[in-house]
Order: structure tokens, then C-alpha cells, then sequence
């Protein structure tokens, strides 16, 4: 009889049923405690914990415990300690305690830091955040932690994101207690998250060098099909790749990972996986665990998933779509309108400070998209250009600007029905507003979907720079209504203002459209094209005290992001650079040699036999000519290589004004070369054989 789902969910999750069933009553009581109200962990619950769940662990098959934690490098990482040591005697025995739970040391100077920790400096701590479940995978329990130097300075993704939850936490709940709410005590933001992913069969994965080291293509024509037909995008899912879902599905769930939906994506072999709404740090623990399960199970069934924003060019790149909204701890969502959106004025008092927290701080909701893979996706193919804008549609839209004009709107089709004049078809309800894809960050009903994100990052940073934001909007407002005689006048001036000072960042037209570059500068909206131009955001005055005011980033801790992200995307350049050169040197170069010299001995003895052929005589010049562009692109692009010196700052100047548009030239010229090669000699897959042979 085939396997229950609901008997695999969470079966290797110390979740809260087995806490339950295992913790003496005070303990567990203590625990949820921790977790529902974010009250501090009573240090006495530790060993309690530890003790029940190292038998939990050991019961199923777990050897080692690991403090998983994310550093910032988008990755995971943990060392794995074995529960298992001796005594005295040298007799065995299995030992995990309450401080083996709660903390852990790991190397901090080996991870990104930003000057943070030095080699000779390197101790970091690990520390047990409670409110994510352990699980175990691989015969290792994973215990999810936050990472932190020996000063308490944040190393990783997660510590920030349980600060900024902190932050709006608070300031949500001064404004819902000025609207009568005394009985919730946590406003939780809430993500679920999209991911995007490209799934290609593993032996022409591994016969790629640039897929292996940079994840992407760097050279490739483009194929004779891509998605031009838009037969691909939820259409029937390949045997192989459908496989690869139902396993994937099967691991995660066990992992207690609640995938909801699986769908093709527009491109070919591009899918789509969602994830269930959860406290925005679990749904990054989640979401960074679904990455992690993609690639591993994708390698056991002979395929490859990819996760770099654009691995293929001429075809829709991958995002990660962070569906955000802030929640009671009893479960009101803060973002639902509820029918009457005019007359929920609580509702519009939060829609408000996101609208104003958005175009405060648009530099920093860019830079939490900023990265180089981002680069070639973001403008095109379903995916927001670089412009900061915020979609509400016209009914809340028009609510809004009534409000502010001191007009009563009657509203609009809020409640409605879809007409499809089809007698036989059900009632369909509609929302009161259509869905934006080319939007940034668009109201999509009772959540904001941030459609930014790179599919290779960690939605933590989004989510921080966010709940930031949004923290400082609802404690400026909370101090208005707190101040005021008024309450229901403040609140119309609250709406005025936004208005007023922040509705031009309210944009429900078409993104993609050449107008709206020219519209949005019109409306000082800012435009930065490229990650590079995007980094400075991490110092500037106003968000390091943005930050520093709600105790989310330190000075110190802005400035290591800010250099952090200046050194990976260096590296990321250079790495690339330097595989295009191996490629080119080591592949495409011979390739067109060989080609080139065995055209040349046909065309000899062509003549020799008194024949002539024009088409090998053109198609040998061209591809000589080809050659020469290969090999003059392929020392411009050394040359540009060896500029690459000075500060962070300049080298970063560097790689993006000099090397990325040598890379491009090489690139040109090797794709010219591969449409005349002769497949027999481009040992490289192709398009074709990457896109369609799954």
C-alpha cells in the first residue's frame, strides 16, 4: 500500500507533536513560550531539550549533530560532531548536552566577513534559534543556529532577520493597540517563497566547464526553438523532470519542507517550485533547504538543477519570488483589505507605511536583488526592471487618492465575479485588482509579491531590509496617532501625506514599456541598472541609521556587507573571466583549428583534382576571420584581467566597466564560431543539447 503523505510530513522534524509527547509539561510550556511570544529561552530548558532530542535524533539514525547555519556567501554550512565518546574506561557512550545544543564554534575568519574577523582572530560563535525546528537529514541532525564573531557581530543572514522581525514586531503592535487589538503579543512577518530553477541532464552538465564552475553558460548560440511558441510554461512535465518532482517533493516533505506547487516555467527545462507561507526565518531556513535538496536530488537521478539567475542567454532567466506580509501570533493578516477597503482604515494605515518605507528606502530594496547573475535577468522575461515601483491596481489606488482628496469612494467590482458568458462554468470570485508581472513589488490581494530576487540568493536580506524599513514607517506613525486629538482626522493625514509624498512610487502600468524609464526619472524615481551601482546603498548615511536605529545592523556590520559584497563580486567576475579563457583556449580555439585544417586539405585537393567550390573557400575565410576575432577578444579579455588591482572599489570599477564587456566580445565571437564548426568537432553541448535532451 502506497506511503501516506500525511505519515511522511515531518517524519525527520523535531517538531512541536514530538516535543510535546517528550518534554516534561514545564519545559515544553517554557519552549513555546520562546517561540510564540519571542519571549529570551530560560537556560535551564536547554538540557531538557538536548537530552529528549538526542534520543529523538539517535532513535532515527542520526550519528552527529551539526549547528546548521547560513554564512554570507547564499550557502549553508555546519561542521558535524559525533554524538558518540568514551568515558573513562574507554567505554562508549552517546552524549549531547544543553550547551552542545545551544552553542558552537566554528571558524569565523574562514567564512565572508568583510574585516569583521582576521586568521589570527578567528573564533565565531554558533547560537540555537529555537523558534526554526531541528531535523535530521543524512544521519545528521541539524540544530538551525544564527552565526555571530566573539563580539556578538552578526557573521551570517539569519541574525539580522530575527532583529528586523524583532523591529516591526514591536512597532506593529503600538499601532494595532491604538486600533483597540490588546490581545496579540507578536506581529510575525510571514514569507512563502517561488523558486525558480533549470533542470538538464547531468553528463552534458558535466561536459561543460563553465556550467560546473560559474553555474551559467558563458558561450552558447542561441537554439533554432527556445520559447517562442509558449508551449512550455505549465504544460506536461517530462518523465524525467516528473521523476525528479516526486522525489523532491517526498524529501522535502519528510524534511518537513511544505512544497504546495510544482509547475514548467516559460523557458525549457525551466520549472517552478512554491513553498508554504511560514515566519520569514523559517521560510529562509526552508527555502535555503529546498536549494540545498534540488541539487542533491537532481545528482542522484543523473540530472543537473541549476540555480544561477540566467545559465542560458536569449531565453527567461530564474528569480525567487518573496511573497511577504505581516501576521498576528492569532492569525490576522495585517494585509487583508476584507471586503470594504475604504472602510478598513487599519488596513490602509499598514499599506501606507509599506508605500512609504518602498520609496524611502528604494536603494535598498534594489540592493537586496543585487548580484551578478541578477544582472543579466532583471528588465525582460517576466522579470522587474531595475526601477523601484509599487503596484496596487486601480481600486486601491483610487481608494487612496479619494481618501487624500477628501472624496468618498464607493468602491469597486472587490467582491465580484469573473464573466466568462459560459452558462455551464462555476461562479469564479476575482480579487480587486489584477496581477502585475512586470512589477517589482506588487499588492497581490493580502500579500506584497517582491519579484526581484536573484533564484541563487537567500531571500534573508529582502526580508531584512524590509522589515526594517517598514518598522521605521509604523513607529513614525504610531507616534502621530499616539500624539494626536484626532485620531480619525491623523489618520486621513497619514493617507494624505503618503499621497502626496510617496505616490510616485505607485506604478500599476506596463514596466517594460520605454515610457515608463522616462516616466519614472520624471518622478526622481532612482534607476540602478547594475548591481555595482546598487552596493553603495549598504553605507549611506540615512540606511546605516536606519539600521543602527532598530538595532538590526551595527556601522560595523553595514560596512562588512558593503565590502563583502564588493569581494564577491570580484570574484564572481574574475572566476568567470578566467573560465572563459580556459574555454577558449583549451576547446574552441583547437575546435577551429581542426575544423579550419581539414576544410584546407579538401579545398587542396579540390583543386588539385581541377575543382572548385566557392562555398568552402567563403566558409574557410570566414572562419579564419572568426579565429582571429576568438584570439584577439581572448587577450583583450587578459589584458583586462591583469588591470584588475587597486582597492575593493576600483577593482570592482574595473571588472564591471572593462572586463564584462570583454567577456561579452569573447562571447560574440566564440557563438559566431560555433553556428559554422562542424558538430563533430564542437565537442561542447549545445543549446540544443542542453535545453532539449532531458
Amino acid at each position: 500500500m502506497p506511503e501516506n503523505i500525511l505519515d511522511k510530513f515531518g517524519s525527520r522534524v523535531f517538531t512541536t507533536d514530538v516535543m510535546r509527547r517528550r518534554l516534561p509539561k514545564q519545559v515544553f510550556q517554557s519552549l513555546i513560550k520562546t517561540n510564540k511570544e519571542g519571549k529570551k529561552l530560560d537556560p535551564d530548558v536547554a538540557d531538557h531539550v538536548a537530552s529528549v532530542m538526542k534520543d529523538w535524533a539517535l532513535e532515527n539514525g542520526a550519528t552527529h549533530y551539526s549547528h546548521w547555519f547560513q554564512p554570507m556567501n547564499n550557502a549553508t554550512a555546519g561542521k558535524h560532531n559525533s554524538f558518540l565518546t568514551v568515558d573513562d574506561n574507554a567505554m562508549a557512550l552517546v552524549e549531547f548536552s544543553g550547551r552542545a545544543l545551544v552553542q558552537g564554534e566554528p571558524d569565523a575568519s574562514s567564512f565572508p566577513n568583510g574585516g569583521l574577523r582576521a586568521t589570527f582572530e578567528a573564533r565565531g560563535y554558533t547560537a540555537w534559534d529555537p523558534t526554526s525546528p531541528a531535523f535530521i537529514r543524512d544521519h545528521t541532525l541539524f540544530i538551525p543556529t544564527a552565526f555571530c564573531t566573539y563580539h556578538g557581530e552578526a557573521l551570517d543572514k539569519k541574525t539580522p532577520l530575527l532583529r528586523s522581525m524583532q523591529a516591526v514586531s514591536r512597532e506593529s503592535l503600538r499601532v494595532l493597540r491604538l486600533f483597540g487589538n490588546h490581545t496579540a503579543k507578536r506581529v510575525i512577518p510571514t514569507v512563502g517563497a517561488e523558486q525558480e530553477y533549470f533542470i538538464i541532464d547531468r553528463e552534458l552538465y558535466e561536459q561543460r566547464l563553465d556550467l560546473k564552475l560559474c553555474g551559467r553558460t558563458l558561450f552558447g548560440a542561441r537554439p533554432p526553438k527556445g520559447q517562442e511558441l509558449d508551449d512550455h510554461y505549465c504544460g506536461r512535465i517530462r518523465i524525467r523532470v516528473g521523476e525528479f518532482m516526486k522525489a523532491l517533493d517526498d524529501e522535502l516533505w519528510n524534511l518537513g519542507c511544505v512544497s504546495i506547487t510544482k509547475h514548467n516555467e516559460v523557458a525549457p527545462c525551466q520549472h517552478e517550485l512554491a513553498l508554504l507561507h511560514e515566519s520569514a526565518n523559517i521560510a529562509t531556513d526552508n527555502n535555503q533547504l529546498a536549494m540545498e535538496t534540488m541539487r542533491m536530488v537532481a545528482k542522484k537521478l543523473g540530472l543537473a538543477c541549476l540555480l544561477h539567475e540566467k545559465p542560458f542567454a536569449g531565453v527567461n532567466g530564474s528569480g525567487k519570488h518573496n511573497n511577504w506580509s505581516l501576521c498576528t501570533d492569532d492569525g490576522v493578516n495585517l494585509f487583508d483589505p476584507g471586503e470594504t477597503p475604504y472602510e478598513n482604515m487599519q488596513f490602509l494605515v499598514f499599506l501606507c507605511a509599506v508605500i512609504c518605507a518602498i520609496d524611502r528606502y528604494a536603494d535598498l530594496i534594489r540592493l537586496s536583488a543585487a548580484n551578478v547573475g541578477n544582472e543579466y535577468r532583471l528588465g525582460g522575461g517576466e522579470a522587474p526592471p531595475s526601477i523601484i515601483s509599487v503596484y496596487l491596481g486601480d481600486e486601491l489606488t483610487t481608494t487612496l487618492v479619494g481618501i487624500a482628496n477628501g472624496y468618498d469612494y464607493e468602491g469597486g467590482n472587490v467582491s465580484g465575479f469573473l464573466k466568462t458568458g459560459v452558462a455551464t462554468l462555476p461562479r469564479v470570485p476575482i480579487d480587486s485588482s489584477d496581477r502585475n508581472r512586470t512589477s517589482p513589488f506588487a499588492f497581490t490581494g493580502n500579500r506584497f509579491e517582491f519579484r526581484m530576487v536573484g533564484s541563487s540568493d537567500s531571500i534573508a536580506d529582502a526580508n531584512v531590509y524590509l522589515n526594517t524599513a517598514v518598522a521605521e514607517l509604523l513607529s513614525e506613525f504610531a507616534g502621530r496617532l499616539e500624539a494626536c486629538p484626532e485620531f480619525d482626522a491623523e489618520i486621513k493625514n497619514i493617507i494624505t501625506d503618503t499621497v502626496v509624498k510617496h505616490g510616485r512610487i505607485i506604478f500599476n502600468g506596463d514596466g517594460y514599456s520605454s515610457q515608463w524609464g522616462e516616466e519614472a526619472a520624471k518622478r526622481g524615481l532612482i534607476n540602478l541598472k547594475s548591481c555595482v551601482d546598487a552596493f553603495p546603498a549598504m553605507i549611506t548615511e540615512k540606511n546605516m541609521a536606519l539600521f543602527s536605529r532598530f538595532k538590526v545592523l551595527t556601522e560595523n556590520e553595514c560596512r562588512s556587507r558593503h565590502e563583502i559584497l564588493l569581494e564577491n563580486y570580484v570574484k564572481v567576475v574574475s572566476i568567470e573571466a578566467k573560465t572563459m579563457l580556459e574555454m577558449a583556449s583549451r576547446q574552441v580555439i583547437p575546435a577551429c583549428i581542426a575544423y579550419l585544417k581539414d576544410i584546407s586539405v579538401t579545398v587542396a585537393e579540390m583543386q588539385h583534382a581541377g575543382v572548385s567550390s566557392h562555398t568552402l573557400t567563403r566558409l574557410l575565410g570566414r572562419l579564419s576571420a572568426t579565429l582571429d576575432n576568438i584570439d584577439t577578444a581572448r587577450e583583450v579579455l587578459s589584458h583586462m584581467m591583469d588591470l584588475v588591482s587597486g582597492t575593493m572599489e576600483e577593482k570592482t570599477q574595473i571588472c564591471h566597466a572593462q572586463v564584462t564587456p570583454a567577456m561579452a566580445s569573447l562571447r560574440a565571437a566564440v557563438d559566431e564560431a560555433e553556428m559554422m564548426v562542424s558538430k563533430e568537432y564542437w565537442k561542447m553541448p549545445t543549446y540544443t543539447d542542453l535545453l532539449y535532451r532531458v
